[in-house]
């Protein structure tokens, strides 16, 4: 039986070169890239607030600036909360959040309504493109059947593609247009849309084989960093251990220009996508009845790093004839990232979850991030806060510290990122 693809394009009032459904941190910089490149794009998006604050020509988005946004709307971009925006549109690429639920397993719920929603206004000939991060299979196992419900057939009626999401968030050498975009297709017919489209504004596109092998090539990418900072991790503290010190291992093995590539210790890893997409890999591979070893081990080591950063300031103190109970600790920095305002996944915020069960009285200051609710305000003043300090942690290293401030001003100074110069200053 040959199957025969009838992508028949309906006539309707005033189509749309993409819509793209939720306007992150994701979506609003791949809204922007097309819209750069002369496409008409339209952002949807259920937030009340993302529409109002974009509408008011204010980027909620590290990577897309209040300039840039500007340049859009100039360019025809808009926002609505209307679901009827995507009946008129071309293409449709969705990118909602993948996180995970309180058992700690995926959460594909976001992805799940935006393909009902999709499925709702969905018309023959549309290409609809999934950006979210998750497990091999689903694009066609959980996104193709409801897509489906109202009768129209993947591959046959309208072409279906995924192509997993490359940002990173504050990255000013890599963005939309100069990361290569690896893309697939529920049929080869639907990947050669899918590259298509892809390739109006983004300058490298890459066909993997199919859905399978793109979903499960963007989990490898963010499993390999995982891995490798639960072993350099790992290593810090045998190197604590040994009376090694770990920065002078790093700074020589880096110097190998072959077979090895640098990766720095720190409190544990946070953010969207590092401490989460290797949880969709290892659930995954339970369902599967398979194992995954490594990378498990790999969690146990991120999940140990927090404690281990709070026993090492328990030390500092110690020697300073201190108990870290009634110890006021003071923590720099607690998103997730240098330079970056995003706290989801935040391992300094774990630090300060462990050192509050040992009993220390915690405060935290953050040039860049804004306050997190469970830890109360942060403090304002820094040179005071340093000096009022018992201990000061360094936890990210935001390009608005003044390092050598830090060691001037701090009574005791641990510095979890291996930046702070002196002979004074403790080091992970």
């Amino acid at each position: 039986m040959v199957t025969t693809h009838r992508f028949v394009v309906e006539r309707v009032r005033v189509s749309v070169d993409l819509v793209v459904v939720g306007v992150g941190y994701v979506g609003l910089p791949l809204a922007a890239a097309a819209s750069a490149a002369g496409l008409s794009v339209v952002g949807y998006d259920t937030s009340p607030a993302v529409v109002d604050t974009l509408r008011a020509g204010r980027s909620h988005v590290l990577d897309v600036s209040h300039a840039r946004l500007k340049a859009m709307r100039a360019n025809g971009f808009t926002v609505t909360a209307d679901p009827s925006v995507l009946s008129r549109a071309d293409t449709v690429v969705i990118c909602v959040p993948t996180g995970l639920g309180p058992d700690g397993g995926p959460d594909l719920s976001a992805v799940r309504a935006a393909a009902a929603t999709v499925s709702d206004h969905l018309r023959p000939g549309t290409l609809v493109v999934l950006e979210s991060t998750s497990f091999p299979g689903t694009t066609d196992e959980v996104v193709r059947p409801v897509l489906e419900r109202h009768g129209l057939v993947a591959g046959e009626d309208f072409p279906l593609g995924y192509s997993p999401e490359r940002i990173d968030p504050g990255n000013r050498r890599h963005g939309v247009r100069t990361t290569p975009k690896v893309v697939s297709g529920h049929t080869p017919l639907c990947a050669k849309h899918c590259a298509a489209f892809y390739g109006r504004f983004v300058d490298t596109v890459v066909v993997a084989k199919g859905t399978r092998e793109a979903e499960m090539a963007k989990l490898l990418e963010n499993t390999y960093r995982y891995v490798n900072i639960a072993l350099v991790n790992e290593i810090a503290v045998f190197c604590d251990r040994l009376g090694v010190d770990v920065w002078d291992v790093l700074r020589c093995a880096a110097t190998k220009p072959f077979g090895f590539a640098p990766f720095t210790p720190g409190s544990g890893v946070g953010g969207h996508c590092i401490p989460v997409d290797p949880r969709y890999l290892l659930d995954k591979a339970r369902r599967e009845g398979a194992r995954l070893g490594v990378v498990e081990a790999a969690r146990r080591v991120d999940a140990a790093m927090p404690g281990y950063v709070a026993q090492r300031v328990a030390r500092l103190l110690a020697d300073d004839g201190r108990t870290v109970a009634g110890s006021r600790v003071l923590l720099l920095g607690v998103a997730y990232k240098a330079d970056v305002p995003d706290t989801r996944e935040s391992a300094s915020i774990r630090v300060a979850d462990e050192l509050a069960a040992l009993g220390a009285r915690i405060s935290y200051h953050d040039p860049v991030a804004g306050p997190v609710p469970r830890l109360g305000p942060p403090v304002t003043d820094l040179d005071s806060a340093l000096r009022d300090s018992d201990a000061t942690v360094l936890l990210v290293p935001h390009g608005g510290y003044d390092l050598s401030r830090l060691a001037r001003n701090a009574r005791l100074l641990l510095d979890v990122t291996g930046r702070v110069p002196g002979g004074e200053v403790q080091r992970l």
